[in-house]
């Protein structure tokens, strides 16, 4: 077996990621994942180059996405701590001096991945809130959490509702991404989340057929009766790494051009 865990996972200390653990993954499939051996510190910053390289190169806007704490302990074999909260909490210390200097660096946009409140939400609801906010403390900037279905190319079965999405009202995160257009969530579920800004996930990227613009801008109309438009940002679903480039390209001009559809609507730049 060969591991697969993320780049700051495996870059933490306490994680033994040469002689791997075992743990099941969101469809019960067991996966080798890194084991907890001692306490979880942050060594040194993991992706701050990167940041740096991108605000060298534009003036634009930037962001950057980190593992979240809860998801980080669930795709671990925990032979240190009393149980996975402590865990969590620990991962969530290393994830906050992340975040701070990715913001110091020069990002914009700081994005906390967190698919597994998904896949496992009663353990969510009992730590990983808790988790999250203890990551986004004293933030610089403009923080999202990020919830999924997961891989489209992995995961073919899609629920039609999120198991765990209106809890995400308490995180301390300005923005939430979701999928929409995979599992044709029902959108009124984001009355749930009012003050957050909704990154709304609009393209279908199991079906590698390329939208139109107005098929992308219907799916963002849906939600529309439930959240502000100035409170939408268009966004892909989960999985564009697993799509041909040109079909992937193809995808995200329609989402542009579906974007430019709807400013004109609703008269916004």
């Amino acid at each position: 077996m060969k591991a697969i865990p993320t780049r700051f996972a495996t870059a933490l200390e306490g994680i033994d990621i040469d002689n791997p653990g075992s743990a099941l993954d969101r469809s019960g499939h067991p996966n080798p994942v890194p084991r907890i051996v001692g306490r979880i510190r942050r060594r040194h910053p993991v992706e701050v180059e990167d940041v740096r390289f991108l605000r060298a190169h534009t003036k634009k806007p930037i962001k950057i996405t980190v593992p979240g704490p809860f998801t980080m302990s669930q795709q671990a074999q925990n032979e240190f701590y009393s149980g996975d909260e402590e865990a969590s909490l620990d991962y969530a210390a290393a994830v906050n001096e992340e975040i701070r200097d990715l913001f110091a660096a020069g990002a914009d946009i700081v994005q906390v991945d967190e698919p597994y409140m998904q896949a496992r939400p009663e353990k969510a609801r009992q730590y990983g809130l808790s988790a999250l906010n203890r990551a986004l403390e004293g933030a610089g900037g403009t923080t999202a959490v990020h919830i999924c279905f997961g891989y489209a190319a992995i995961i073919h079965q899609r629920p039609s509702a999120y198991s765990f999405l209106p809890e995400l009202a308490g995180c301390s995160c300005g923005q939430v991404s979701i999928e929409t257009a995979q599992s044709g969530l029902d959108c009124a579920v984001l009355e749930k989340l009012a003050g957050k800004q909704i990154l709304l996930g609009c393209l279908d990227l199991s079906d590698p057929a390329v939208e139109t613009p107005e098929t992308v801008a219907a799916r963002v109309r849906r939600a529309l009766p439930h959240v502000a438009a100035e409170n939408v940002i268009l966004a892909p679903d989960c999985g564009m790494k697993y799509l041909p480039r040109g079909v992937a390209l193809g995808k995200m001009q329609a989402m542009v051009a579906a974007a430019r559809i709807l400013r004109a609507e609703h008269g916004s730049r």
